[in-house]
């Protein structure tokens, strides 16, 4: 039997029904847990960063995840632009796809030049241009489908959204059928205000094969377990600041998506980065001062037990300080605010400064999952 005829069938009859993501940008890997929780396995991960490389891999070691089918790379994703990279991903999504029914992209690529709070150099900043960097990847390497995810800035900024729509239309000309959405983390249950812009995308090719029409009615709704409503109902404000005070859930307030209900669901106490904090010398006053809920200040931010947290962003000067306690949030608190399961953890051995950085930077995971899940629904494998 010609060789390529025997590879051809040994690689069908390993071919499963299963569905993978192929990963750029994956910091500590939270959207990428929402999809291995949908039921997508790890074919390939890209991280720049090699303490978030660390990161990624300790947390599915503990989590019992299994190690991507071909490999983890922590080269820059310009890497796979040039010839030598571009041939390496090719024969990872050629072998992806011998073995899996269908192969997404998955990935945020850095967001501070689209944020209003950020630098705002937008397509031309140094972190901008590796959304051009991203697309263009995809557009050459037609995976059947593709998960784009970025700050509501893109969206939302006149001249942003200029070249927002402009890598729109080039991933139409590659043969994708778009749609997107402004979504908040709360709206899947997680305990914060953090809006993003998802776009998702599915090759012709794809859909042609798999039956689908073109219109694409994408369930968005689906997986949604709260409307972004929610957000102005009934919460508390404000409350003098007192160490170590016990209060009571006010009437009407959703438990599920309060700090309090998530550090008492993920132990945050007993956590193995409970003790990961920052603790200051100076400023200690304000630590002492600050209304419980006075979330207001660009910099000091108390949280409130009985609300949900504001944008998990711990950069910037940005501090989020502890309902009950003279401190800020640790760690454990953090990854809580951001959903994720209490057996995740962050390695010992990281800096408190990338351990944040990695939390911040994070896709709160029962978003990831939320719209994992939606993406499963619609492929109906």
């Amino acid at each position: 039997m010609p060789e390529k005829i025997q590879e051809a069938k040994t690689a069908q009859s390993e071919k499963t029904s299963k569905k993978a993501i192929v990963s750029f940008f994956a910091g500590a890997g939270f959207l990428d847990l929402g999809f291995e929780k949908a039921g997508f396995e790890p074919a390939y991960i890209n991280e720049y960063y090699e303490p978030f490389l660390d990161a990624y891999k300790h947390s599915r070691k503990v989590l019992g995840i299994i190690e991507p089918k071909f490999g983890y790379s922590s080269e820059d994703i310009q890497f796979f632009s040039e010839s030598k990279g571009e041939a390496l991903l090719t024969e990872i999504v050629k072998k992806t796809k011998a073995y899996y029914d269908v192969v997404g992209f998955i990935g945020g690529p850095p967001c501070p030049d689209f944020s209003v709070g950020g630098k705002n150099r937008g397509q031309y900043g140094k972190n901008g241009v590796l959304s051009s960097v991203y697309v263009d990847i995809i557009c050459r390497q037609l995976p059947d489908f593709f998960l784009f995810e970025n700050v509501k800035g893109l969206w939302s900024t006149k001249r942003h959204r200029e070249f927002y729509d402009g890598l729109k239309q080039k991933l139409e000309k590659s043969g994708y059928v778009l749609t997107d959405r402004l979504i908040n983390a709360i709206e899947y249950g997680a305990p914060q205000d953090r809006n993003r812009i998802i776009l998702l995308g599915f090759h012709r090719d794809y859909l042609k094969r798999a039956g689908k029409n073109e219109t694409l009615d994408f369930p968005w709704d689906i997986t949604k377990k709260n409307d972004r409503s929610i957000l102005k109902e009934g919460w508390p404000e404000t409350t003098p600041f007192r160490a170590g005070s016990k209060t009571k859930i006010p009437d009407g307030v959703r438990e599920e998506l309060t700090i309090n209900y998530w550090f008492e669901k993920n132990a945050v106490d007993r956590h193995p980065n409970s003790q990961d904090f920052f603790k200051p010398r100076a400023a200690l006053s304000k630590f002492k001062s600050i209304p419980e809920g006075d979330v207001h200040k660009k910099s000091f931010k108390r949280l409130h037990r009985w609300r949900y947290s504001p944008t998990a962003a711990y950069g910037n000067n940005e501090v989020h300080i502890h309902p009950s306690e003279a401190r800020r949030i640790t760690v454990a608190e953090a990854l809580a605010i951001q959903s994720l399961p209490s057996d995740y953890e962050l390695p010992r051995e990281m800096t408190l400064s990338d351990k944040f950085k990695a939390v911040g930077n994070g896709v709160p995971y029962l978003a990831a999952k939320g719209v994992a899940d939606a993406i499963r629904h619609f492929l109906a494998i």
